[in-house]
């Protein structure tokens, strides 16, 4: 990125001031470095959202920030209703409600070793991975309209966990507002047979060790110590949270000239807050987290039941669960006074910061839980939410390490096969239906997760609390 258009605020903050149509500046979190080595096109983007009616205080860049559909993956940007906001498709992502659940195994790393083969092996036996993967439940019309409705708590009163995992869970599992009809028969019939799957592309179960503590009474609020065990899930709402995304942006770009938005780029359609349109897709695009919630709890039961077939006894309790691609109706202080937003987190993570009030109560000193998942073979971390950080990006971090290059230019570069015993070698343990898919997700094809995670801290959006280590991985 050309660095001569932005003014530097601090050793992870630059400034792109507002010109032209930008009805708000821009702000990026992050070093010279990782500034330096973004696309242009990041910049572009920030600059068009910056543009979007209704938009408050900033359009903001995450430390992983690259370029995406309409909004640069790891943007942020809340929109206030009442002055003429709007609601983007392209600023939630079509994989809605992705996002990573992390769970306590109880284990140490030493208990694991004699029987990490044959788990990695359970566990790909009964977690569906991969393009298209199908799992064992079949939702008819009623139980799909129940599970958009009822998200992770419909997961739980079908006996896929307890009513424990929900407090650990944002909005304890359900987000509220979600409606069924909204969503279109397509995308219903497409995640018909898809519950309880990982799918393909950056999506894993991962077995991680806790390598090093960066802040202790952090990690012991959360329950971490070195050398635990813990499980890790990033998923979202496979085809299902596609095909909202598919639709109404479609419907968005055709219905904005009627609304009187002009749109920077028809990648950003979007339709006002207050409009049927926008209504109807806030109800769908909850069904989609709600949707993303459940498939995550579903995972987490097969998860229980692979490590209790290996480890007889071991119960897998849940550390947190958050997502990065949503918008959320949220209130946080802008300019002296507190105001009711809809905060779009595209490839970002709700950090909320101590004593926030949406927080369990075992969380509230120190911070919600931030999980920032790694690529495969490379080192995930657990984060919390830090003080101020709403008035910095609306309690908002990064999401994981960012794309350095294409899945295109990956395959030319690298071979599964060769990954796979590469990773192998250094004790990493790596089951997936494809070749091509690890290929695709190569630790090299993707920045360093620990110069991201280092901007987020020195930037105040999130302070550090564990490393983690990848021992096994279940790769869609």
């Amino acid at each position: 990125m050309d660095l001569s258009r932005l003014q530097q605020r601090g050793p992870c903050e630059w400034l792109l001031p507002a010109t032209g149509r930008m009805r708000v500046p821009g702000v990026i979190f992050a070093t010279r470095e990782l500034v330096a080595d973004m696309d242009d096109k990041v910049r572009e983007q920030v600059t068009n959202v910056a543009s979007l009616p209704g938009i408050v205080a900033a359009s903001y860049a995450m430390p992983d920030a690259h370029w995406g559909y309409g909004f640069p993956i790891g943007g942020v940007a809340a929109f206030a209703a009442e002055d003429g906001g709007v609601v983007s498709a392209g600023g939630v992502g079509f994989d809605i409600s992705c996002g990573v659940r992390t769970l306590h195994t109880g284990l140490g790393v030493a208990d694991l070793e004699a029987h990490k083969a044959r788990l990695a092996d359970v566990l790909y036996a009964r977690i569906p991975a991969g393009l298209g993967s199908t799992g064992a439940i079949r939702l008819s019309a009623a139980g799909m309209a129940a599970m958009l409705k009822g998200g992770a708590r419909w997961a739980v009163q079908q006996g896929y966990g307890t009513e424990a995992d929900l407090a650990r869970i944002e909005e304890h599992g359900c987000a509220a507002g979600a409606d069924p009809a909204a969503v279109s028969e397509q995308a219903k019939q497409r995640q018909r047979d898809e519950m309880g799957t990982l799918g393909s592309g950056n999506h894993y179960l991962e077995v991680q060790v806790v390598s090093e503590i960066f802040d202790e009474p952090a990690a012991r609020a959360y329950g971490l110590a070195a050398g635990d065990v813990v499980v890790s899930i990033h998923c979202g709402s496979r085809g299902l949270g596609h095909q909202i995304g598919t639709d109404y942006l479609r419907e968005m770009v055709v219905a904005a000239p009627a609304a009187g938005i002009t749109l920077p780029d028809r990648e950003l359609a979007c339709a006002p807050l207050q409009s049927a349109l926008g209504q109807r897709y806030l109800g769908a695009m909850r069904a989609g987290i709600n949707c993303a919630l459940a498939n995550r709890q579903i995972l987490t039961h097969l998860a229980r039941q692979a490590f209790a077939e290996v480890f007889p006894g071991v119960q897998l309790s849940l550390l947190y669960d958050v997502s990065h691609n949503t918008c959320k109706e949220e209130t946080h202080m802008v300019e002296g006074r507190r105001r009711r937003l809809f905060v779009h987190r595209k490839g970002a993570t709700r950090a909320f910061g101590p004593g926030h009030a949406e927080l369990p109560p075992e969380y509230a000193k120190i911070g919600q839980p931030v999980l920032i998942g790694g690529s495969m073979g490379t080192a995930s971390y657990v984060l919390a939410g830090a003080a101020g950080t709403e008035e910095r990006a609306f309690g908002s971090a990064c999401h994981g390490a960012g794309r350095a290059m294409s899945r295109h230019e990956a395959t030319r570069r690298w071979r599964g096969r060769a990954l796979i015993d590469d990773l192998a070698a250094r004790g990493i343990l790596i089951r997936s239906p494809s070749s091509r898919g690890v290929a695709e997700e190569a630790p090299l094809a993707y920045k360093d997760v620990s110069a991201v995670v280092d901007a987020a801290d020195h930037a105040g959006l999130a302070g550090k609390v564990v490393r983690l280590l990848p021992l096994v991985c279940i790769k869609g």
